[in-house]
This record gives structure tokens, sequence and C-alpha cells, in this order.
């Protein structure tokens, strides 16, 4: 497994979050956008515990890299 490429799932039972390091470019849009959910100081750095379904879905958009992506949970 190549370490600058990987794909780490992190969900709330609503909504999964799905994180792909090899596309981040680290523009940080996702803390400035909900630094409840996400903390890269912390690990995990993703806890979708922190914040609504709707926000974190919101926030996950606005990703340029296309690195966070989400699923609902069935």
């Amino acid at each position: 497994m190549n370490p600058q490429d990987i794909t780490k799932e992190y969900s709330n039972g609503e909504v999964t979050i799905v994180w792909q390091s090899g596309k981040c470019v680290h523009s940080a849009n996702c803390v400035r956008n909900n630094p409840d959910v996400f903390q890269p100081k912390e690990k995990p750095w993703i806890k979708p515990e922190g914040s609504t379904t709707e926000k974190i879905i919101d926030t996950v958009k606005k990703c340029p890299s296309g690195a966070l992506t989400y699923f609902l949970n069935k």
C-alpha cells in the first residue's frame, strides 16, 4: 500500500465520508467550513459525529480536489 494514496471512511451512521489522501491538495476548505468534524491535528482527523449530516454533505461538496466524497448509509 502506498502511504501517499490512502482511502479511509468515517461514518456518523447516516452519512459516510470518504477521504482519498492522494487527491488532497490541503486547501483546508473542510476545516474552515466545518471545524467540528475536520480536525487535522487530531487522530482520527475526521469526526463525523461532530456535526449534522446536512452540514457534512455541504462541506464535502466544497472540496476542490475531490479528495472528500460521501455516500448516504442505508
